[in-house]
């Protein structure tokens, strides 16, 4: 061993508590962390927050505001949705550094979780539809940019309603579904349909919305996706491709202006995500899924959600632990939009 090298290093480290960080990159970790010499906030301790981020009761100061929308009454198929934004709330060391972006992004930008939207009704599809699109345009005016839990996959549609106002969104959906079907059972609002009323009300461009990760049998349901433009990336085209090309295709399609990013946890296989009301088998894996929200760094990245976790059928808590890490992953992104003015 070389002893000048050990020396140096004890010299260095050996009285070194736990937050003597040298780094200055590391050590806007630790500042994080850290409440004191050696001593780390525990993580399974206090109130618990979406990504451990501090409260706000007010928008005031606000850049980024996480959000739930705990709200489940427009699936198809299995409830219990309206749990997701608890139990991600539930989940504890999920950031706050991102080791491949190299950010901390609350170092970054205030952000804080500032609840849930206020519903007036628990029942009605399409009062909850305008409580949400209401909620989010107050966030829009205060110039804060949302990044939801959800519920399930409607509540995407009010919330671009209120961001693609005056400008259409561009679109990174990564889901089992493409999610534009018709009106069915009596109603246009459900989870299977946010993305063709969206662009029906003229807030998402259908030429830059990608939709990665679609399998399954409801794929007789998607005529819309194809017949409005929507670029549709199968899991098998996705396996054929790999990750870079459908990186560099997702780039390609959405392009300069404004990109909501829409995860559903069912665009997952559900090996890795059980918890959620329509599972498919043979969908993404989760390192699959971080290379490819990775790769969307520098793009004009506004808002996004996670949404269809359904804590009751994820017995080990899988589910609401990858949707907390798809939640960092595009907080990052959001950061490093460098469309960020101020």
């Amino acid at each position: 061993m070389d002893q000048e090298k050990l020396h140096r290093l004890r010299e260095k480290y050996a009285d070194a508590a736990g937050n003597d960080i040298f780094d200055p990159e590391f050590r806007k970790v630790a500042e994080v962390l850290f409440t004191g010499r050696g001593n780390r906030a525990l993580p399974y301790g206090g109130v618990p927050t979406l990504l451990d981020a501090p409260f706000s009761e007010t928008l005031e100061g606000v850049e980024i505001g996480l959000l739930g929308v705990p709200t489940d009454v427009a699936v198809t198929n299995r409830t219990g949705a309206r749990f997701g934004p608890r139990a991600v709330r539930t989940i504890e060391r999920v950031g706050p550094y991102h080791h491949v972006h190299r950010v901390v992004p609350g170092a970054m930008r205030r952000v804080a979780d500032i609840g849930d939207v206020p519903l007036s009704s628990r029942f009605d599809i399409a009062t909850i539809i305008d409580d949400i699109e209401a909620h989010y345009r107050k966030l829009r005016d205060a110039g804060v940019r949302p990044l939801s839990v959800g519920g399930d996959h409607s509540i995407t549609y009010p919330i671009m309603k209120a961001l693609g106002d005056g400008e259409p969104l561009a679109c990174v959906h990564i889901d089992a579904h493409c999610d534009t079907s018709g009106e069915y059972d009596g109603s246009k609002f459900h989870h299977g349909g946010p993305f063709r009323l969206a662009v029906l009300d003229g807030v998402l461009d259908p030429d830059r919305t990608i939709q990665i990760g679609i399998r399954g049998n409801a794929e007789f349901l998607w005529e819309f996706s194809y017949e409005s433009g929507m670029t549709v990336v199968h899991v098998e085209e996705f396996q054929r491709m790999g990750v870079d090309a459908v990186i560099e295709r997702a780039r390609e399609v959405v392009g300069d202006g404004p990109v909501y990013v829409t995860f559903d946890v069912d665009g997952l296989d559900p090996v890795f995500a059980p918890g959620t009301g329509t599972p498919e088998v043979g969908g993404l894996t989760v390192r699959e899924a971080q290379a490819l929200l990775q790769g969307l760094a520098g793009l004009n990245i506004i808002g996004g959600d996670v949404v269809e976790i359904a804590p009751q059928y994820d017995a080990t808590t899988n589910t609401a632990h990858v949707g907390a890490q798809m939640l960092f992953e595009i907080l990052s992104l959001m950061v490093l939009n460098p469309c960020w003015k101020g």
